[in-house]
């Protein structure tokens, strides 16, 4: 008798009536598939452990970490599907070692991030948060205080010009401004379309008005942005980070934003989330500020099932899913063993 395919979900994703923590059709998208039994994990670790994932061929996960120590002692988990395209919480050749995909929703993940990127440059430009303030506060005869920042000719720099980075600048050509990327991976060919300049990192932050941090996060990238970096920004010029809080100094951006060393930030991410009460950013004026969810709309959600479910039919079919980071193990002895036991089992 085949069986059906065993797919797991990390408590995190859920609330606490069961259902999953966003918008859209959710958990009831695998109700419908009968060929698939999955079950949340039923408590949340900070790391997952061996125990949570035993009997499971696959895992949606979205915060947990993943380490060596996850997989110890297991022969079955084929793949885990990543909620986003962040992966700083996973050791990736850790996976592969163990024979374990990881795929992520890159297709999901691009717009929702970029729309919310190019809504914090329009917020930021036009001083928005204060006006908002002047009239709550009824303070409508200072306005003429507070003018806001034009694009037009302004330049937009974007460290890491990957798959959001990229989007960004699609979505700002209308706004007419000049377009500067540094990405050591990526060439000028690449960027082509955006009319995107590729330039070293000194440059991109001397010279961008609004700059846009994009890239992941890992060893080459921590604390990429500090006191030095920022001290290289335009006096007048506002810093977005929606990548990683780590990427970026928080020390160092409390005082460049308290000192003047920039004019302003819009920030989703910290270096410790959630973040304290007592953060000196939540009391600057010249900061807007969201906990690392200001992409979370609703057609990323059900952009990120789309991707999940049809990562998980393409391996029940032995096919390679999109969004498989580690392509390297899908041609590892260990992974084909997996996968042809697994096949076997349920087709």
């Amino acid at each position: 008798m085949k069986r059906p395919t065993r797919i797991g979900i990390t408590m995190d994703a859920i609330d606490s009536e069961g259902n999953f923590i966003a918008p859209g059709p959710g958990l009831k998208l695998l109700d419908e598939m009968p060929e698939v039994d999955y079950n949340v994990f039923p408590e949340m670790l900070r790391e997952v452990s061996p125990q949570q994932i035993e009997g499971y061929d696959m895992v949606c996960s979205l915060t947990p970490r993943w380490t060596a120590e996850s997989l110890k002692g297991n022969d079955q988990l084929l793949s885990v599907h990543r909620f986003g395209v962040g992966y700083d919480m996973i050791d990736v050749p850790a996976l592969t070692a163990a024979g374990v995909a990881l795929c992520i929703t890159r297709d999901a993940v691009r717009r929702p991030v970029a729309a919310a990127i190019l809504g914090l440059l329009l917020a930021l430009s036009t001083r928005m948060p204060l006006k908002d303030r002047l009239i709550r506060e009824g303070r409508w005869t200072e306005r003429a205080k507070y003018h806001g920042t034009g694009l037009v000719g302004k330049t937009l720099g974007v460290i890491g010009v990957g798959n959001i980075g990229h989007e960004v600048f699609r979505l700002a050509m209308p706004l007419d401004m000049r377009h500067l990327g540094c990405d050591p991976y990526i060439s000028q060919e690449d960027v082509s379309d955006v009319n995107v300049d590729l330039v070293d990192m000194h440059t991109v932050l001397r010279e961008s008005d609004i700059l846009s941090v994009c890239c992941p996060l890992n060893e080459e990238t921590h604390h990429l942005i500090g006191e030095d970096e920022l001290r290289s920004m335009r006096t007048s010029s506002y810093l977005i980070n929606m990548a990683r809080g780590p990427i970026v100094d928080e020390q160092a951006l409390i005082r460049a934003l308290s000192e003047g060393w920039i004019q302003g930030a819009g920030i989703d991410v910290f270096e410790e989330e959630p973040t304290p009460v007592t953060n000196p950013l939540l009391k600057m004026d010249n900061v807007i500020l969201a906990p690392h969810s200001l992409a979370w709309l609703d057609q990323m959600f059900d952009g990120q099932w789309d991707s999940i479910l049809g990562q998980t039919g393409a391996i029940r079919r032995g096919e390679m899913p999109a969004g498989l980071l580690n392509t390297e193990v899908w041609d590892s002895p260990r992974f084909r063993e997996k996968l042809r036991r697994f096949l076997a089992a349920v087709a």
